[in-house]
């Protein structure tokens, strides 16, 4: 064996050593890393979200809802406007303006709920009252659906009393007014009670 082949050799073994320990040094470190991983996602499951958290999860909610009904009150209450300048207008009867009358003061009463926290935010924004922003805006979104399921009860009833006199229009608009109450509401409400009911009975 020649020198050059006896100083070939160690440097083969020492290169041979040094990428298992590598590979065992990598093996190790992911194993680590998806314990850790592991560890964070268990954690953050069970982690409880903290106050300002929550009004931030819960304000982006509000405005999510905010879109959707106000762009429902807007094109309704567009309509109604419209209507008093039809010449169909002039041959309703008085309790058919009644109702018209009705139905477009609802409709802005909707409207100015709907819009409202848009409003509280920006005359409220850095004041550090998030938490009470949030509530009232809670509350006021809900006024607002109360009354923009009126405006389309009454929009309904108007609209069915020309097309279909009678009983019948009276009877179709109740029917749809009882289904918005559950959809809306009751719905809400039971799953709400339900959900109360199911936490109260694995706490105990």
């Amino acid at each position: 064996m020649t020198m050059t082949e006896r100083t070939v050799e160690p440097a083969d073994k020492d290169t041979a050593g040094g990428l298992r320990q590598h590979a065992q040094g990598s093996e190790a470190e992911g194993a680590k890393g998806t314990e850790g991983e592991s560890a964070r996602g268990a954690g953050g499951a069970e982690e409880p979200e903290s106050a300002s958290e929550r009004a931030n999860r819960r304000w982006q909610e509000i405005l999510q809802e905010t879109r959707v009904a106000q762009t429902g009150v807007q094109i309704l209450f567009g309509f109604l406007l419209s209507v008093a300048f039809t010449p169909l207008f002039r041959e309703l009867g008085t309790f058919d303006r009644t109702v018209y009358v009705i139905t477009v003061v609802l409709g802005a009463a909707a409207t100015g709920s709907l819009i409202a926290p848009v409003s509280l935010h920006r005359f409220l924004s850095g004041q550090r009252m998030k938490e009470e922003v949030v509530e009232t805006a809670g509350r006021l979104m809900m006024c607002g659906m109360v009354l923009l399921a009126l405006t389309i009860g009454c929009t309904l009833l108007l609209i069915l009393r020309i097309v279909i006199p009678g009983p019948l229009a009276e009877a179709l608009a109740g029917g749809v007014m009882l289904w918005f109450a559950i959809c809306w509401y009751a719905l809400p409400l039971h799953l709400r009670r339900r959900a109360a009911q199911r936490s109260g009975t694995e706490g105990s």
